[in-house]
């Protein structure tokens, strides 16, 4: 991978979200292009393929009939071609030139929480190690990032202990119809993540998007029936997003915020707040989603 000129990242639905995050992740921290594509889209058009591109599959099951359809073209056109998937012996690994197994354990449920969470990691890893290879990450830096994601799994156990507030959000909303979920940068996956979340538990429409487009459309749909969940990490789109934040309160939009602990600038201005412990903003993708997760199944379980 240290050769390629080019990453296509190929999924479908959660997975797709995760290689959008994995998007930027690479991008940011080795500095080589990446493009993702929906596996079902790919599959059908004539991409351009060649030795210098890296197309990587991933899927929960390793058995999606569209991400390995898109694989098996990329075989034919001899681009190197890994894969990431949950489960042991299947298609994808067996097709693939190498593959890391994310270990996620069984699938169970619809809400493939787990499933997004070890994907971004492994994504995370594979952006990190082809940074240090690149040397074009700062070792002092490297090492900070690796600390920060072993100490993930104890800091989730913080969102847990919410349970009871998000279980209180959630029975506020159970009646809404719709619901809009908006985020930036690399929280904007998560953003999309959450909504398909609640469309696939509640079957109740949401939808994800870009902060930043929600004056070309959604903009128009605010009111006070409608409630938009914010990932807001205090990063340096913050300032965007709060304006963001604005625009929904100055239509009576009902705010939930996912935000950085200590971030009381937004305390006035949403309905509802939850804070999320954390040092580097890119790691905050890794527990911003088990927050929108564990709303929508409260929210399923208040009857919503």
């Amino acid at each position: 991978m240290l050769k390629a000129k080019r990453i296509i990242i190929i999924g479908c639905g959660t997975s797709w979200h995760a290689a959008l995050v994995g998007e930027y992740l690479i991008e940011e921290y080795a500095r080589i292009p990446v493009e993702v594509e929906y596996a079902s889209e790919f599959r059908y058009r004539n991409p351009i393929l060649t030795s210098d591109d890296v197309v990587i599959a991933i899927s929960q099951s390793g058995e999606t009939a569209d991400t390995l359809a898109a694989l098996r073209m990329a075989k034919r056109e001899w681009s190197p071609h890994p894969g990431i998937c949950n489960v042991v012996g299947s298609s994808i690994a067996r097709e693939t030139e190498w593959w890391v197994y994310t270990h996620a354990g069984v699938e169970i449920g619809v809400a493939s929480t787990k499933a997004f969470t070890a994907q971004v990691t492994v994504l995370m890893l594979l952006a990190l190690k082809l940074a240090k290879k690149w040397k074009n990450y700062q070792l002092k830096n490297y090492k900070e990032i690796i600390q920060e994601l072993t100490e993930i799994p104890e800091k989730i156990k913080s969102i847990l202990i919410k349970h009871p507030g998000i279980k209180e959000v959630a029975s506020k909303y159970k009646d809404a119809s719709n619901a809009l979920y908006l985020g930036r940068g690399s929280l904007f996956p998560v953003a999309l993540e959450g909504a398909l979340k609640l469309k696939e538990i509640s079957y109740i429409h949401a939808e994800g998007y870009a902060a930043g487009e929600m004056k070309h459309g959604p903009i128009a749909l605010v009111d006070d029936n409608l409630p938009v969940v914010v990932v807001a990490a205090k990063d340096h789109y913050y300032e965007k997003i709060v304006s963001n934040i604005q625009e929904v309160k100055a239509r009576k939009g009902n705010i939930i915020a996912v935000v950085t602990e200590g971030d009381d600038g937004l305390k006035g201005m949403v309905n509802d707040l939850f804070e999320i412990r954390n040092h580097i903003p890119l790691l905050l993708l890794c527990w911003h989603h088990p927050v929108t997760a564990f709303l929508v199944l409260h929210c399923c379980d208040a009857g919503m």
